[in-house]
């Protein structure tokens, strides 16, 4: 059995959805000690309980110990090939979405095509948003040869979450291919979407979409931002999102979701500083998609490599399970990462040995240096001068505001 220090690097849920993935992928059992030690409430809350529990259902494994507010428990993987339908319902406003990341990797290398319907909270703080999931991390799997397909049913926002997404996930290509976007200086188009939920009287879609264009507008963008009004939450919200599209392959992205006392304006002025940020670093790679990433290319059959704004701790973990459970070597050679994929036809692992890296002592390595297992943090690149973008993505969804028909398809 492998035992994890759920304290180590970032400290975090990542080391739980991780770490119950790869021992459903590889077959081995794994113990998790100190989880999410180093949160304000550590231990488990209800949306990790679910994610461990979803990957336990679909490969008929067994949990022990395993409860809200748990800090240790053990996970020993079954045999069952994931099919046909699931839902799961968080029961909170826990991330939905993160769910959804956690068992994507195991319905794509170890199922044999299902779907999927969760609920819980898609927009929050601290979690990835469904328009990232959608936007983001989709196309770049695609990449790899990985169809899934995500659709938003309803919204759901703090504190009452409810949000509705449906994941459909054919069995990915074998091998996965590794990943290498290209970018050039300039994104080809940039564009956003604006949503409001019961709120149409404050105008707040507009807003945030305003309050992003001011903060463009000076570095030379004219962004597409498709305005959504919703009235099937159940409960008031907001969510903004700016994506840059670039010849070669790459799409970065930030968001953020609506709070109390967090004005409009306020929300969409930060996502449009954090776009540009993200582009003035010359990454393929946005922060955020990062480490979730990481598994998908440390199971290709090649080496993966692409530009990150940034390492952070969540990478930094990520890295350390890519090794852990894979071998699967992680460098670091400046801002580029550099990901040896084991290839998913071969996932039953041999038992990693005494030999593996300590976590403490994978951290603070210099730039071009092997990191099996860990990262270097580093600061963020400050923002650059972009071309205007063009075209907008409202043909994308049925209940743009703008009313251009379509599908909701990722």
């Amino acid at each position: 059995m492998i035992d994890i220090d759920g304290s180590a690097h970032s400290g975090s849920g990542t080391i739980v959805r991780h770490a119950v993935a790869y021992a459903a992928l590889t077959g081995q059992p794994v113990r998790v000690r100190n989880a999410r030690a180093r949160r304000q409430h550590p231990g488990l809350r209800p949306q990790h309980l679910r994610a461990i529990q979803a990957i336990r259902d679909l490969v008929g494994g067994s949990l022990d110990g395993a409860e809200v507010g748990s800090r240790s428990f053990e996970f020993r993987p079954g045999n069952t090939e994931p099919a046909g339908r699931y839902a799961w319902d968080i029961g909170t406003a826990g991330s939905a979405t993160m769910l959804a990341h956690s068992m994507l990797p195991v319905l794509a290398l170890r199922g044999r095509g299902a779907e999927a319907e969760i609920r819980g909270g898609l927009f929050q703080d601290f979690a990835p948003s469904a328009f990232h999931l959608q936007h983001v991390i989709v196309p770049l799997l695609t990449q790899m040869g990985l169809d899934a397909q995500v659709e938003m049913i309803r919204p759901g926002y703090l504190p009452a979450g409810e949000g509705i997404i449906r994941l459909a996930v054919p069995p990915a290509a074998r091998p996965l291919r590794p990943l290498t976007p290209r970018r050039g200086q300039a994104p080809a188009r940039v564009w956003g979407i604006s949503l409001a939920s019961h709120l149409d009287d404050q105008h707040v879609a507009a807003r945030m979409a305003a309050a992003a264009r001011t903060v463009l507008g000076p570095a030379g963008i004219t962004a597409e931002i498709c305005e959504l009004g919703d009235s099937t939450a159940t409960q008031p919200g907001a969510a903004f999102a700016l994506f840059a599209d670039f010849i070669g392959g790459t799409r970065l992205g930030a968001d953020r979701a609506g709070a109390p006392h967090r004005p409009a304006e306020r929300i969409g002025a930060w996502v449009a500083r954090q776009l540009l940020a993200e582009i003035g670093s010359g990454a393929t790679i946005d922060r955020h998609a990062s480490d979730q990433v990481i598994p998908f290319a440390a199971l290709a059959d090649g080496t993966s490599r692409f530009q990150v704004p940034f390492v952070t701790e969540h990478t930094e973990t990520a890295g350390w399970l890519a090794w852990l459970f894979l071998r699967a070597e992680v460098r670091a050679v400046g801002s580029t990462l550099v990901v040896h994929g084991r290839d998913a036809r071969n996932l039953r692992m041999d038992w990693p040995g005494e030999d593996d890296p300590p976590a403490r002592a994978l951290s603070r390595q210099r730039p071009g240096l092997c990191l099996p297992g860990g990262l270097s943090s580093r600061s963020a690149p400050p923002s650059g001068t972009l071309a205007s973008g063009r075209s907008c993505p409202c043909r994308a969804y049925s209940w743009c505001l703008r009313g251009e028909r379509g599908s909701w398809t990722a």
